[in-house]
């Protein structure tokens, strides 16, 4: 039965589709095109025999990041196929290079497609641990230098990576002849438009219907909440991370969540910044422009909860601001939650966090699931 729905999958890839609108390249001039509701780097065209994926350039505006003819795996004629990084589906074996992909995949169900992962320290959850000290899952270390070798013995269908701007390529990595999805996700400009991107992740591994579903479910999840930060009269503003090094780094305007702060119906001191990506600013900075925030919210790990006094010995320019003069912060410890591996798919979760940070009043069933108040002088 598995095999007949994976065929079925592959042969009916258009049934699972969704395609960004806006400023993508346009696509051959025949085909059959399905917009995406909220996802613009995306564009996907059914022909007859393969499905062509255009991957937009998130930094180059009408250009072409990669393009994926996907074909049948039981597909022998490749002769009339446009040019183009060819991927037969469903994937069988993949190799995700981060815990974010790891965890959809997980969240989809096809988590035993999963032959290795990279950064396997960041890795929270128990199933993929589980199949890694079992020797099902390899580890094959770090994402910016990962082990060839044991890629290679994997031996995957594909391997998703994360693309960056100017980053020259992925070394030894494309000369294996693996297909790499370039996963630019991350560089939507709305919460939803980087979960919808589950859509094309579930037709390459097979389980199109399942992710559509389970985008439902969170596109209907967020925007409830949405709606309800929206009724609140207690509208509290907020800063979001904390001094890394020299800089601290804010999230920008028109990032994921920048866009979502607003959802959130909060005040956010750099919501009228143009950036996808995340500031780098001088404390100084932060301080002069969201210093009298209501709320601090941040990330940290260790086997210590947050408490004010680390805080404090941490930098000693953070008793400046009022939410930490007011024991107004929220601390997410990313070493013992799965924000990594939940949140860029399941934003709806993290927007229940937000709303209950920026609108006290409102309580959300379950509580808080990854921000918690730091407690402790």
């Amino acid at each position: 039965m598995r095999e007949i729905q994976a065929i079925a999958i592959a042969l009916c890839l258009v049934a699972f589709m969704a395609c960004g609108g806006g400023n993508n390249p346009s696509p051959r001039a025949t085909g059959d095109t399905v917009k995406f509701k909220y996802a613009r780097l995306l564009q996907m065209v059914s022909h007859d025999g393969y499905v062509e994926v255009n991957v937009s350039s998130p930094w180059d505006k009408g250009k072409l990041l990669q393009k994926y003819i996907l074909v049948s795996r039981d597909s022998n004629d490749l002769s009339q196929l446009p040019q183009g990084t060819i991927v037969r589906v469903p994937l069988r074996r993949v190799i995700p290079f981060s815990v974010v992909h790891a965890g959809m995949m997980v969240e989809l169900g096809a988590a035993d497609a999963i032959v290795g992962i990279a950064d396997l320290q960041y890795v929270r959850n128990p199933f993929i641990l589980k199949r890694c000290a079992s020797g099902k899952i390899s580890d094959i270390g770090n994402s910016m230098n990962p082990n060839v070798e044991k890629v290679i013995d994997a031996a995957p269908d594909a391997m998703f990576v994360s693309p960056f701007e100017n980053a020259g390529g992925y070394g030894k990595l494309g000369g294996t002849g693996i297909p790499l999805i370039e996963c630019a996700d991350y560089m939507e400009t709305t919460a939803l438009g980087r979960a919808e991107w589950m859509k094309f992740y579930g037709m390459l591994l097979g389980y199109g219907q399942v992710a559509d579903s389970l985008f439902s479910v969170v596109d209907s999840s967020y925007q409830a909440l949405k709606a309800l930060a929206a009724s609140s009269n207690a509208r509290r503003s907020i800063v979001m991370d904390k001094k890394t090094g020299a800089v601290w780094y804010v999230p920008g305007g028109h990032s994921t969540i920048g866009t979502m702060l607003a959802d959130a119906n909060a005040v956010y001191p750099f919501s009228g910044n143009g950036d996808a990506g995340s500031l780098a600013l001088p404390f100084e900075t932060v301080l002069e422009m969201a210093g009298d925030v209501d709320v601090w919210a941040f990330r940290y790990g260790g086997d210590e909860p947050a408490s004010y006094g680390v805080l404090a010995t941490e930098y000693h320019g953070y008793c400046q601001m009022r939410a930490f003069r007011e024991h107004n912060c929220y601390g997410c410890n990313v070493d013992q939650t799965r924000f990594y591996e939940e949140t860029p798919f399941r934003p709806d979760y993290l927007l229940g966090d937000f709303v209950q940070m920026i609108h006290p009043e409102i309580k959300l069933k379950g509580g808080m699931r990854y921000y918690f108040p730091v407690v402790g002088e």
